[in-house]
This record gives structure tokens, C-alpha cells and sequence, in this order.
């Protein structure tokens, strides 16, 4: 199997994974085990969104390319926002003060970087969708999923302006919240899915204009 392609195989079933248990830990609310899988997915979403990269044709590379680096960006966010979970806010005795801006469940600094970072990562699925010529109908199917995932931008980067997540962490459970990053995962799974398939299906085009 062409290297390329195993790594962007890989990377596919790794975002799978990570969904699938993100959704299972949200719904036994296991937040440490939660925080951990998101800390593993943007690695798996980098390595399949360079799979899609790599395959895009001269006249899409522009998409491609900011797709890409949109991914790196979601990486660098997600993964300093979770280790920060593991690390810091597991492990220390936080004030008042700094648990209200780096605990995740205060829906403070922490948080809002999250929801900046899942946003970057929905702009990049719809630049990456954008880069993608579909020649099967599995491959339509990817990028639209993909395409439409690019919505999740705006309500994950304005809303919290709004200052709703800081109200509802003050007068609520949490279950909200949940049902709706498992309404997430139920969407995002299939990106992981069709991805793999993709990648499992013919060989991979390059382009090197």
C-alpha cells in the first residue's frame, strides 16, 4: 500500500475512534477520558486532512492549502485546551479565579478557546470539501458532509460573544451541553467513516503542478 495513503488510512480511523469514544465518555459523563480522546483527534484530523490535501488537482490547490493549514491551527488550540485539562486543572490547586477562566465545565477562557478551535476546524473541512473532486458517490457524500460541517464556524465562534455558555455553566447540569457535542459526534462520525473507505478504495491522485 502506497505510504501516503496508509498514513491518511490511519489517520481516518483514528478520528473515528476518537469520535465514537468522545461520544460514549460525554454520554457516561467520563470527562477525563473525554479530555483525553480530543487530545488524540486532531492528530488523526491533520493526518487524513493531508490524505485529501495531497490529492487535490491544480485548480483546487488554493482550497487545499488553506484547509490544511486551518487543520494545523485546530490542532495547536485542541491540543493546548485539553493538555491544559489533563495537566493543570487535574493535577493543581487552582484559586477561584483561575479555575473560572481554565476549567472547562466554567465555560470561561479555556472553553471559548475550544469552541474557537472546533470552529477552525469546521473552516477547514469546508475548504477541504471545497478542494475535493468527488468520483464516486461515496466521495459526494464526504464532501458534503464536509461542506455543510463549515456551518458549525459561526455558531461555534459568535455564540460565545453572547455570553450564553457562561450563563448556562451557572445554573445547569451540564446535559445540554453534552446532548449537543453528542448531536456533533453523531454528524462528524460519518467524515471519519467515508474517509477511511476513501482512502481504503482505488489509489491515491497526486498532483504536482
Amino acid at each position: 500500500m502506497d505510504f501516503n495513503k496508509k498514513i491518511s488510512k490511519i489517520g481516518s480511523a483514528i478520528v473515528t475512534l476518537t469520535v465514537f469514544l468522545f461520544a460514549i465518555f460525554l454520554i457516561i459523563d467520563f470527562s477525563m477520558a473525554s479530555y483525553f480522546v480530543c487530545l488524540i483527534l486532531p492528530i488523526g484530523f491533520i493526518m487524513m486532512t493531508a490524505g485529501l490535501h495531497i490529492e487535490c488537482e491544480g485548480d483546487r490547490k488554493v482550497a487545499a492549502n488553506v484547509g490544511m493549514l486551518l487543520a494545523a491551527v485546530y490542532g495547536t488550540f485542541i491540543m493546548l485546551v485539553y493538555f491544559t485539562q489533563l495537566t493543570t486543572v487535574n493535577n493543581e490547586q487552582l484559586n477561584e479565579q483561575a479555575t473560572n477562566l481554565l476549567e472547562m465545565a466554567k465555560c470561561g477562557l479555556i472553553f471559548n478557546y475550544d469552541l474557537l478551535g472546533y470552529g477552525v476546524m469546521a473552516l477547514s473541512t469546508f475548504f477541504t470539501g471545497l478542494s475535493m473532486k468527488p468520483k464516486n458517490k461515496t466521495d459526494k457524500w464526504l464532501r458534503a458532509l464536509m461542506l455543510i460541517h463549515g456551518v458549525f464556524y459561526f455558531s461555534c465562534t459568535f455564540m460565545p460573544m453572547t455570553g450564553m455558555f457562561a450563563k448556562m455553566s451557572s445554573g445547569g447540569d451540564g446535559i445540554g451541553g453534552r446532548l449537543a457535542l453528542v448531536v456533533w459526534c453523531v454528524y462528524f462520525l460519518p467524515i471519519g467513516i467515508l474517509s477511511f473507505i476513501h482512502f481504503t478504495k482505488g489509489e491515491m491522485r497526486y498532483d504536482i503542478d
